[in-house]
């Protein structure tokens, strides 16, 4: 790992341990060169994951990329950071458990819908208005009612 102070490559562990959202390792680094010291979080990754884009492309599964559009979604909202990053976690979960190598976008951005409607509506609301690429105030308007009509009828309801 390099040092992020002077660039050396040989940063040495001093310790390791579980990350507080146990998908992660924490690793505690020192460098030999300049004894600076510096926290890593490093994933354990099951297969590389390929996402496969509309226009046909792939490109490399980013966790980071997902990380930031859900965040954005939910950015003033009153959700935990733990609970964000258990909807990430299970996310990524899911995805490397499908058995698929190449997952198509449309595949991630229905997993993300339906994670955001069980944790904020107005998140919800947010990540659907950029995914469905909504022009209009009636997109908005059609969105709410489904979500008024499920919260009536008692599906998808949120436990209290």
């Amino acid at each position: 790992m390099r040092c992020p102070y002077c660039g050396s490559q040989d940063s040495q562990v001093k310790d390791s341990r579980p990350a507080e959202d146990g998908g992660a390792i924490r690793r505690r680094r020192v460098c030999p060169d300049c004894n600076g010291r510096f926290t890593t979080f490093e994933r354990i990754q099951l297969r590389e994951l390929q996402v496969l884009k509309k226009s046909g492309k792939k490109v490399p599964f980013d966790r980071d990329k997902l990380a930031r559009s859900i965040e954005v979604a939910l950015r003033k909202r009153p959700v935990e950071a733990e609970r964000i990053e258990r909807l990430i976690s299970g996310i990524v979960r899911r995805l490397e458990q499908s058995g698929e190598q190449d997952i198509p976008s449309d595949t991630i951005g229905e997993m993300v819908m339906e994670a955001l409607k069980e944790l904020d509506d107005v998140a919800y609301v947010r990540f659907a208005s950029v995914y469905r690429d909504f022009r209009e105030a009636k997109d908005f308007q059609s969105l709410i009612g489904e979500l008024a009509r499920a919260d009536s009828s008692g599906i998808a309801e949120k436990p209290e």
